[in-house]
């Protein structure tokens, strides 16, 4: 089954992160987008700390749609497991 969009969480500064949620039925599964691979799916250098939150939510299908992916796939990491989305994720 495939995840559905449960949203923004937070930006995470120190690990230059974007946390976000996805839904599996009624289980929430935790991820997390490297600003790296935000910049490089928008085709900018660095974006500023004060438009993570907008970037994310400009990207969203693209992000959601790669983490479904390594869902399927299994691709978990973490305690508690969860999906970690890098900028090689979106290479290809």
């Amino acid at each position: 089954m495939a995840l559905t969009d449960a949203g923004f969480t937070d930006y995470d500064i120190d690990r230059s992160v974007v946390l976000f949620t996805m839904m599996d039925d009624t289980t929430s599964v935790p991820c997390a987008i490297s600003t790296d691979a935000m910049d490089q799916i928008e085709g900018v250098k660095r974006t500023s700390a004060g438009q993570r939150e907008q970037q994310f939510l400009r990207l969203r299908d693209k992000i959601s749609e790669c983490a479904s992916r390594k869902f399927v796939a299994v691709e978990l990491e973490g305690r508690p497991p969860g999906i970690i989305l890098r900028a090689i994720d979106f290479r290809g």
